[in-house]
């Protein structure tokens, strides 16, 4: 049997981001897919437009609309809009498409895919080769193993690897096939009609990709249906319009180590997920590109261990989502509150904005406010 450099586990977004930069370094590398088609994903499709930095392609033939306004409501009233301005807008997509672009590109790189090869087994046959086993029997080797399957993956805490404690956001993730009043370049964002979380319409060409999350792991299903009734009429559209589906998104819950001795994981699966904004398309795309460099830096013999992807992971992404997760639980605790005095303060709608396009991060906020405080207090 052949050995391979890298076996990953997913052709999502990080799946292929990953096996993109492997290939391009000239690496041998394998997608092992449980599926074999690229159907319709439903997700809010958001990305800053940040992400092009770590790619030498264009990305923009995938990109539908690029946002210039963020709405923010509360209730359907009280609204607040703040202007994305600066280099890094605010990019909608179509999941499906990303994902079967970065596939796309990494097959044209040298990557290979085997499709329908659902793994049920992953062990190291020696200390330096990795055998993983599908469910029909199939093999493959490699020397290193990404693990990029998706909130749902098993294999985390088989490697002890991730948060111990998950922590999951409920969502709903639907695409309307009109835009309804939704204004080309413009994202809603709506507060009040959700508990412990808020709704969210992002436009397409033609279409809207719609949902909702609530981020204090709820045990309680969300009543999507009273919310999809109150928040859809505002924008000229009614539930019927809508076709998605509900899942458990892995957020980010602490510092944890996300490799391993030839394993590391990425994307959903290493739960990068933001907790307060559910952004989940940019960590997929960065821990894709650290992975793959790091893998590279291992595999040349550079590096003795895969350290340094965790290490790039808490520095790049970790550090900020250690503010987000505080800031999530404050705000949907008492929402009504964090939205007068966050949102709806003179500069809060432009730090979101920033946020978003990944001009500043959740910590360059916190530090803000702190520096007002110190400032503040040596006045009084």
């Amino acid at each position: 049997m052949t050995i391979i450099d890298v076996a990953i586990i997913g052709g999502g977004a990080s799946g292929c981001t990953t096996a993109f930069h492997l290939a391009y370094k000239g690496k041998s590398v394998c997608i092992l897919e449980k599926n074999n088609s690229s159907a319709e994903r439903t997700c809010g499709g958001g990305m800053s437009a940040a992400v092009q930095k770590w790619f030498p392609f264009n990305l923009m033939s995938i990109v539908e609309e690029v946002i210039t306004n963020v709405e923010f409501s509360w209730c359907n009233t009280d609204k607040v809009v703040a202007e994305l301005s600066g280099d890094s807008p605010f990019w909608i997509l179509k999941r499906e498409n990303l994902d079967s672009f970065l596939l796309g590109q990494a097959l044209n790189s040298g990557c290979n895919i085997l499709t329908t090869f659902i793994v049920v087994k992953i062990i190291k046959k020696n200390s330096n080769i990795w055998q993983i086993t599908a469910l029909d029997g199939r093999q493959i080797e490699a020397k290193a193993v990404v693990i990029a399957d998706g909130s749902q993956s098993q294999w985390p805490k088989t490697f002890n690897l991730g948060p111990k404690n998950l922590k999951f956001a409920s969502t709903f993730s639907g695409r309307i096939k009109r835009k309804g009043k939704l204004r080309s370049e413009t994202a809603r964002f709506e507060f009040g009609l959700v508990k412990n979380g808020f709704a969210w319409a992002f436009p397409l060409k033609d279409e809207i990709n719609i949902g909702i999350g609530t981020f204090l792991d709820s045990k309680n299903s969300i009543p999507i249906d009273k919310i999809l009734k109150s928040f859809l009429p505002d924008l000229g559209l009614e539930p019927c319009d809508v076709t998605g589906q509900e899942k458990k998104l892995r957020i980010w819950n602490g510092h944890n180590n996300l490799s391993g001795d030839g394993i590391l994981l990425v994307g959903d699966a290493a739960s990068l997920c933001d907790p307060f904004l559910a952004e989940g398309l940019r960590p997929a795309l960065m821990s894709g590109y650290e992975a793959a460099n790091c893998l590279v830096n291992w595999l040349d013999g550079e590096i003795n261990n895969l350290d340094n992807y965790t290490n790039n992971m808490k520095k790049n992404w970790g550090n900020s989502m250690a503010w987000g997760k505080r800031i999530s639980q404050v705000f949907y605790r008492f929402p009504k509150v964090g939205y007068q005095l966050g949102v709806k303060r003179p500069t809060a709608p432009e730090r979101i904005a920033q946020i978003l396009s990944g001009e500043m991060s959740y910590e360059d906020i916190a530090k803000r406010v702190i520096n007002r405080l110190i400032f503040q207090k040596s006045r009084s």
